[in-house]
């Protein structure tokens, strides 16, 4: 199963698209939550309100966090594919949620985490349980020129993983906060490997 979470402002269609490009034979469950937030003035979906780019707004990140656990804890029940048959992915602010699981102390670990242009997060309440999670692949890819999310959350989180003995695969590219093509053809090599 591939659970991609899109970034702040969109929706759940925003990364759909992706699925073709990551499992071109269509061997994947494929999902692709909405976010639980509305904000006045702000267009589409948010996973938490961003006092600061890195430190979420604990109260929404939390909610967000619980509703997302119980629905990745549902579909594992539903599908029969369990966690450790699980990639969670995302972008942005989306990638920030699949750290967010899939580095959560008590959450079950899957196979991998795709992380495009986000961060690891700091909120009050959570912190990575790294120690339980040492063979859990992980990519990591960012646009260089990023000005939304800059390269340094990138690196900070490729030297924490790797540190903690997690196997990374990392890649910087030119541009700025997207997912580039070249991203997404990395993106379908590693899935191949790791599911």
């Amino acid at each position: 199963m591939l659970i991609l979470h899109h970034g702040r402002g969109a929706d759940e269609h925003d990364l759909i698209s992706l699925a073709d490009v990551f499992d071109p034979q269509h061997r994947l469950h494929v999902v692709t939550p909405r976010a639980p937030l509305t904000l006045p003035g702000w267009p589409g979906y948010h996973w938490y309100r961003v006092p600061r780019v890195g430190y979420p707004e604990p109260e929404s990140f939390h909610a967000s966090f619980a509703q997302l656990a119980a629905l990745h804890d549902r579909l594992w029940e539903q599908t029969g594919v369990g966690p450790d048959r699980t990639v969670l992915g995302g972008f942005s602010m989306g990638c920030v949620m699949s750290y967010a699981l899939g580095l959560g102390p008590g959450r079950p670990v899957p196979a991998g985490i795709l992380a495009f242009s986000g961060f690891i997060p700091t909120v009050d309440g959570w912190e990575p349980d790294l120690a339980e999670r040492t063979g859990l692949a992980v990519l990591i890819s960012h646009g260089q020129s990023d000005p939304v999310i800059g390269i340094e959350f990138a690196r900070h989180a490729r030297q924490t993983l790797e540190t903690a003995g997690l196997p990374v695969e990392y890649h910087e590219y030119p541009g700025g906060h997207q997912i580039a093509p070249e991203a997404a053809s990395a993106a379908a090599a590693w899935l191949g490997g790791v599911l």
